[in-house]
């Protein structure tokens, strides 16, 4: 008999949003409810070979499709929804990136524009060992090859935006998107705020890897199959996402330029110390001063986005967020074996010879 907690979706291809804030929602769940989810990559599967240049096989700005919104019943405006990644795992044995032309951090931009030719397109497929948990670089112009260990992600989890805005799935913000933070991954808790009724929570953009500041703008890009548990905080208002983990409290912040986004960041966790750790708002700019971890998640998209990280371990005991971190993670334990669903057969992705 099917687990009523459980709700499973897999959408066709004609079936993904494209936005925040303006798609349908594809359900109703009420908090406490156990998402089973297929996430398509952020080319929508179209570049499959080193030959599927994006320009050619992507239609913008058809990118990033997000499996949702779902509506969260309860859900208002001054709420935060949570949502704790149970597992992510690649559905497929490969996974795609490329270098586009007029995008990244080390290349022109549209909005950072010089007389410098764009840098030519190209595609690198990663080969995935989903057994061993690595992800194979193959060069495109040398022998060069070698495994790094997977680190699967998701780039763009989020809720509908405030004042009617809608927004791409492309771009991050205070409703979340396109954060492309590595913090992303199983085993945390993300805390968005609610800016319409049900919420409508979307997530999508999966990545096998990406390395801190996603540089050349693209990660490493795969289809998964995620497990996520979605609860409701009332009465608890979250400005900007934030995240939990085991061992850490997690800040972050989308916008431009970089040193602001930086500094709304390191606000938000000197905010958040004074809100639920007791401690003063000086004694919290200190303290966060000496101990904090201040990675990069992503330095290319529209907006870019900032994180800033304490260790639990090295604050006062006390319960954040309601202690709601813990529950789900028990829930998580005590979910039935073969939960998540069985990764789809391997694609097809051919490395051409030179």
């Amino acid at each position: 008999m099917s687990d009523p907690r459980i709700l499973t979706v897999r959408p066709e291809p004609g079936e993904y949003a494209w936005t925040f804030g303006s798609a349908p929602p594809v359900a109703r769940i009420a908090p406490g409810t156990v998402l089973d989810l297929f996430t398509e990559d952020c080319f929508a599967g179209n570049v499959r070979s080193e030959k599927d240049l994006g320009s050619k096989v992507c239609e913008f700005p058809f990118l990033n499709p997000q499996t949702g919104p779902f509506y969260v019943e309860g859900a208002e405006p001054g709420d935060t929804v949570a949502v704790h990644f149970v597992s992510i795992e690649p559905a497929r044995g490969w996974a795609a990136s490329t270098a586009v032309p007029l995008f990244g951090a080390l290349t022109s931009t549209r909005s950072t524009a010089s007389l410098q030719a764009p840098l030519p397109e190209a595609v690198w497929i990663w080969r995935l060992d989903r057994a061993r948990r690595t992800a194979q670089f193959s060069a495109r112009d040398s022998d060069f090859e070698i495994e790094v260990p997977m680190d699967p992600m998701h780039g763009t989890v989020g809720v509908a935006p405030a004042h009617l805005e809608v927004r791409s799935a492309l771009v991050p913000d205070a409703h979340g998107g396109n954060m492309d933070t590595p913090e992303m991954r199983a085993g945390v808790t993300c805390y968005l705020g609610v800016n319409v009724e049900g919420a409508l929570l979307s997530l999508g953009d999966g990545h096998a890897r990406q390395g801190e500041g996603e540089t050349c703008g693209v990660a490493v890009e795969c289809a998964m199959h995620t497990l996520v548990i979605v609860e409701l905080l009332k009465g608890v208002a979250t400005a900007s996402p934030r995240l939990e983990s085991d061992t850490h409290i997690i800040s972050t912040e989308s916008a431009r330029p970089l040193e602001d986004v930086f500094r709304i960041s390191q606000l938000d966790l000197v905010q958040w110390l004074v809100r639920d750790y007791g401690v003063s708002e000086l004694d919290a700019y200190q303290f966060t001063t000496q101990t904090v971890e201040s990675p990069l998640a992503n330095v290319c998209d529209t907006n870019y986005t900032c994180v800033a990280k304490l260790r639990k371990g090295w604050l006062p005991a006390r319960e954040t967020h309601r202690g709601l971190h813990a529950r789900p993670r028990e829930a998580a334990a005590a979910l039935p074996h073969g939960t998540v669903a069985s990764p789809l057969p391997h694609g097809t992705a051919h490395r051409p010879s030179h």
